[in-house]
Parts: C-alpha cells; sequence; structure tokens
C-alpha cells in the first residue's frame, strides 16, 4: 500500500507503486491531461520534481506540476529546447547538439554546423517543431551507464555530448530522454509528449563559445521563447517591441548623452548631456548620504595584491580582475570598494559610542567582464557604485537594515519606482560563523523588511559564505525586473582585515560590516532609467530643461534674455536662434524629448511672456516668464 498526501492535505491510497501520472488521473481526468510533471517528497528525501512517468513506490507527499506553475513552466521551456534540438537534426543531419538550458522567458541551444543558421533557416526550424508538436511524441526517459553512453554519442557523432557525459564521473548512472529519432543527455524532468508544446517562437541567432572559453570553437546558438498560452506569449512579444523602442543605446546616441567605441570595450565615453544626467544622479545620493549619516569617502584605485588575497577575493574573483605591476610589485584594480572601506575604518581604534560608523563612496570599479557579456550600460568593464559599508555592533544590526530598507524605498520613489520586489537569500552550505550568529543576521533581515511592510521571497542557500542579503529588485515602466539594490551582512572581512572596537567593557570586538547599495552601478542604473522613461526623463534629471526658440530675428534678443533669465535661476536652458521655420525647431526639439520648448514671437517679447510647449506636443499657452519660472523651479525641485 502506497499512501500520498497532496498539496490541501488530502491523501489517496494505491495498492502498489503508482506514477504521478496515474496520480494526476486518479484525481480527475482534466488534471490527467494537464499534468506535466510532478513535485515528490519522501522521508528519504527532499522536495524534487519528476517526470508524470515516475513511479512511486513509498508514502509520499506530491504536488501535480502544470503550465499554471512556475515549475510548470520551465518544464515547458527545458522541454521546447529538446524539441528544437531534435527539429535541427531532423532538418540539417549533420548539426551536433550541445547545451540548450532554460533562461529567463525562453531557453536557448548550441550548435555546431559547418555554416551559419539564416534567418530563413529559422523559419523552417520552427516549422519543423510545430510538426513535431503536432504529432504528439511521447518523451520517454532512460537511464545508462555512463561509459555506454559516451560510446553512443561518439558513435552518431555527437562528439560535444560524448565530451559533457566524459565529465561525468565514470561509473554513474546518467538519465537520457527519447523522443522520436532524437535523444539527448538531460537530468529533466520533460514533458510527456510533444504534444504539450503548443507556444513557442524562435528568436534569434548568436554565437557562443564551446563552453563559453573564448579559447574553444565558436558554436551557433538559436534563442527561443515558450509559454503556456498564446497570450502570454504575445504580451511577451509586445514588451520586446517595446523594449527595442527604449533600448537606451539607441536612445543613448539619438539624445547625444554617450557613446561606446571599440577603443575601449565595456567602457563609456560620456558627452556633455549625458554628463549632466550623471551628475544630477550623483548630487542627488551624495544629499542622500548627508541626509542620512553617512561620511563621504574615497578609497584608492589599486591595491597589493596582498590586501585581495587576504580578503579572499583573489581566490574567488582573480578571473574577474585587472592586474598592473610597478617596481616588482603587483596591484589589483579594484573590483569593488569594500577592502578600502575596511582600511579606513582601520586608522585608529574606535570606540563602541562611534559606533554605527557609515561610509559612503562614489567608487569607479572595473571588472575583467567577458567581451561577449558586454552590453550598452547594462554590463561594462568600467562603473562607478553608490557604495557604502556600516560598520556597527551585533545589537545594532537590526535597526541598520530597517532604516536602509526605508531609505531605499524612498530614494526609488524619487526615481519613479514604486514596485519592489524583495528576496531575502539565506545560509549556503559552505559558510563560515556559527548558526546563532546566522540566526540573528537572517531574522535581522527579514524584521527590517516586516518593519516597513514588505512581502519578501526566501532564497534558501543563496547567501554569500560570510552573510545573509537582501535583494532589492524594481519594476520598469514595461514589466521588466532589474536588480539593483543591495544589504548584505558580512561576519568575515573585518575580521580578516583586523577591524576591531572598543566595546562598554574595554574589550576588543570585531564589527559586523554591512555592504550596501541602493542604485548599484551608476551606469546601469542610468541605462534603467532613460529605458523605464523612453528618453523622456524627468525635469530634474533631464540634461536640458527648456529651448527657447525665436520666431524671427527680431525676437532673438528677447529669446537671449529669456534663457539669460531662466539659467540665472539655475535652469539648464538652451536657446535657438537659428533662421529656420518654428515648426521645424519645434519639431527638432521634441525629438530630443525635452521637457520645454518656449517659442518667442514680437508679441511675447512686448508682453514679457512665452508660449510654452510641454513634452509630447502638449499646448500650455501663453504665460508670464515669471511664471514659467516658478512652474519649472517647482517641477525640477519637487522631482515630478
Amino acid at each position: 500500500m502506497v499512501q500520498i498526501t497532496l498539496p490541501d492535505g488530502s491523501q489517496r491510497s494505491f495498492d502498489g507503486p503508482v506514477s504521478v501520472g496515474d496520480v494526476a488521473h486518479s484525481i480527475g481526468a482534466g488534471l490527467g491531461r494537464a499534468a506535466l510533471a510532478g513535485r515528490v517528497t519522501t522521508t528519504d528525501s527532499e522536495p524534487t520534481l519528476v517526470d508524470t512517468s515516475y513511479v512511486i513506490d513509498q508514502d509520499a507527499e506530491l504536488a501535480i506540476i502544470t503550465a499554471k506553475d512556475a515549475d510548470g513552466l520551465d518544464v515547458i521551456r527545458h522541454s521546447t529546447a529538446h524539441l528544437l534540438a531534435y527539429a535541427v537534426q531532423e532538418l540539417f543531419p549533420e548539426a551536433q547538439v550541445t547545451i540548450g538550458p532554460v533562461i529567463d522567458n525562453g531557453f536557448y541551444y548550441d550548435f555546431a554546423y559547418k555554416r551559419p543558421f539564416t534567418p530563413e533557416d529559422l523559419v523552417a526550424i520552427e516549422k519543423k517543431m510545430a510538426e513535431l508538436a503536432k504529432a504528439d511524441i511521447p518523451v520517454s526517459r532512460e537511464e545508462w551507464d555512463r561509459d555506454e553512453a559516451v560510446a553512443f554519442f561518439k558513435s552518431i557523432g555527437e562528439h560535444y555530448k560524448a565530451e559533457i557525459i566524459e565529465s561525468i564521473p565514470s561509473g554513474e548512472t546518467i538519465s537520457l530522454y527519447r523522443e522520436g529519432d532524437f535523444i539527448d543527455l538531460c537530468r529533466g524532468p520533460h514533458v510527456p509528449s510533444t504534444g504539450k508544446l503548443k507556444v513557442f517562437k524562435l528568436m534569434k541567432v548568436a554565437g557562443a563559445y564551446w563552453r563559453g572559453d573564448s579559447n574553444n570553437e565558436m558554436l551557433q546558438r538559436i534563442y527561443g521563447t515558450a509559454w503556456a498560452s498564446k497570450e502570454d506569449q504575445n504580451a511577451y512579444l509586445t514588451m520586446l517591441e517595446e523594449a527595442e523602442k527604449r533600448d537606451h543605446r539607441r536612445l543613448g546616441r539619438e539624445l547625444g548623452l554617450f557613446q561606446f567605441h571599440e577603443d575601449a570595450p565595456g567602457l563609456i565615453y560620456w558627452h556633455p548631456k549625458g554628463w549632466t544626467v550623471w551628475q544630477q544622479v550623483e548630487q542627488y545620493m551624495r544629499k542622500v548620504y548627508q541626509d542620512n549619516g553617512y561620511q563621504e569617502v574615497k578609497a584608492p584605485q589599486i591595491l597589493d595584491l596582498s590586501l585581495w588575497k587576504k580578503t579572499g577575493h583573489w581566490d574567488n574573483y582573480s578571473e574577474n580582475m585587472f592586474t598592473t605591476e610597478s617596481e616588482n610589485r603587483v596591484y589589483g584594480l579594484k573590483p569593488m570598494n569594500c577592502p578600502g572601506h575596511v582600511q579606513i575604518f582601520n586608522q585608529g581604534l574606535h570606540s563602541y559610542r562611534e559606533l554605527p560608523l557609515r561610509y559612503g563612496e562614489f567608487g569607479q570599479c572595473h571588472r575583467n567582464e567577458p567581451s561577449g557579456a558586454l552590453h550598452g550600460m547594462m554590463r561594462v568593464r568600467g562603473f562607478t557604485q553608490d557604495d557604502g559599508h556600516i560598520f556597527c555592533t551585533e545589537d545594532q544590526l537590526q535597526e541598520e537594515c530597517v532604516n536602509f530598507t526605508a531609505l531605499l524605498q524612498r530614494v526609488y520613489k524619487d526615481f519613479g519606482f514604486t514596485e519592489i520586489l524583495y528576496k531575502v537569500a539565506t545560509r549556503p552550505e559552505k559558510r563560515i560563523g556559527d548558526d546563532e550568529v546566522w540566526d540573528k543576521a537572517e531574522q535581522a533581515l527579514m524584521e527590517s523588511l516586516r518593519r516597513t511592510n514588505c512581502e519578501f521571497e526566501i532564497a534558501e542557500g543563496d547567501g554569500a559564505f560570510y552573510g545573509p542579503k537582501i535583494e532589492y529588485t524594481l519594476k520598469d515602466a514595461i514589466g521588466r525586473h532589474w536588480q539593483c539594490g543591495t544589504i548584505q551582512v558580512d561576519f568575515s572581512m573585518p575580521a580578516r582585515l583586523g577591524a576591531e572596537y572598543v566595546d562598554a567593557n574595554d574589550q576588543r570586538r570585531t564589527p559586523v560590516m554591512l555592504h550596501r547599495a541602493i542604485l548599484g552601478s551608476f551606469e546601469r542604473f542610468i541605462g534603467i532609467l532613460i529605458e523605464n522613461y523612453a528618453g523622456a526623463l524627468p525635469a530634474w534629471l533631464s540634461p536640458v530643461h527648456a529651448v527657447v526658440c525665436c520666431i524671427a530675428e527680431s525676437s532673438a534678443d528677447y529669446a537671449k534674455q529669456v534663457a539669460d533669465t531662466l539659467r540665472a535661476k539655475g535652469l539648464r536652458v538652451n536657446s535657438d536662434l537659428r533662421g529656420e521655420k518654428i515648426t521645424r525647431k519645434i519639431r527638432e526639439h521634441s525629438m530630443q524629448k525635452i521637457p520645454y520648448i518656449l517659442v518667442v514671437g514680437d508679441k511675447e517679447r512686448e508682453a514679457g511672456a512665452v508660449a510654452v510647449r510641454g513634452r509630447g506636443g502638449l499646448d500650455l499657452g501663453v504665460m508670464p516668464l515669471t511664471d514659467f519660472a516658478e512652474r519649472m523651479q517647482n517641477e525640477v525641485d519637487s522631482r515630478q
């Protein structure tokens, strides 16, 4: 007798071993048809995702996974990646399959083939995938001996797949999945048949190095997306179209904000207008530091390699660090700011009465990112963080976390982001420190979110080896998620670098170190702002608040006077005195997404007024110059 406990607490008994699919059918024919996989928990195992064909031979808890579940969508996407590989080999038998994982919103599969795949090939492949899906071919799991599997894949010319299997320890049993004439290595689970895969689309082809190593051969990566419903896919494709219009790289070029050049890969050339945006962000964050008890500091760009070894960065991060040498000493160009802040803290012995001590830095960092991973401002090699470190006692940990979360919420709101996702990453298996300290740190992070009325997820085991963290993810105007802010509890680095304070009993103690950032990388955050607002930044961030356009030469002097008056009030204003038609001037400046266009002619000059056009063609009529100046200043000051 096997007893199955369902998520609602109800139980079902079976005379003997039973498959996940049979349990689903016993509950109802509809659930049986919808079942894609199962999550099984026994006294001997943690919750495990399995195929519907998986046989349960002991009492267990079971959740039936359908397309409505997040895990179900992952199963669909993983299975669709296999369907893609199946279709490619049907059309191009000489193509070798390599690796095909699930990624955000879809999947990809890497192939080795003698020629580049074309857009026409993608159309043909997608058509073949639809045919194979319609055929409703059963998908079955097989377990093979490792060496047997290596020999098999070599025999059919799949040398990449054989190499992957050879990296698995000898003697282990591996799982393969078969659908029709196609068989592939995979842990699973997969859908029971190809007929479950109804909504998918191939997106593009890109190059990818075998196993991500630039020393290896270049493969072809086909990206695709798959969804539970046509409506979901259409919404995603619409979002992609909107994202393309908002691409910060295109807008940065069109609006004259910044540029990239091959002589500095992963680094940014800021133009005057773009640097103006940068300065507004930096000045705002500097005021945040000043108003919330942070002391701004500046640490060196390069530090002796011995320091990076003490902190553990060299052992765990050396491949991402730039190095340089001088006088037989090796230095690391800093990828992060924390060691420098500990060194500043260590200058002099601190009393517990000085804590918490909060340091903030607009610290420029460099990381040796692979060239293939670079993506505009979103992934660069040189960046500046609004980096801060708080040195505090364990008793102060709770309050510091509460205050930081509330501060982050206020900052994000000022930039126009009100939807934030919160995730607490807890202790990993490999960690330092005793459980009592970890309990205190994790509870402090969770309680800080509860006190600020935040619902949060738990990411079990995703914390750093030195402590847990909160990840703050903002949601933009078209529904995309961007993880920007973080606060991490660190019991390791202060001790490694000898940081101490004197407690109330004159005993030397190691402080707790909180690593925190609100915006993260300035470059990335500005890129997010540009895309969120489609280039039409709020007035307080806009590089130009207004442009004054004269209708004719007779009003040119007045246009200059208007611009000078507004600039004297601290507003960023340009004037356009060209002899062009006013309609052309308005059109050109509208395309630059300037918040206000002020049109002046003889009537406006005589009245001391301006005709105001707001962004988006909004006609605000004629108003006295003093009224417009007050309106503009209020809008900038209130960050509307």
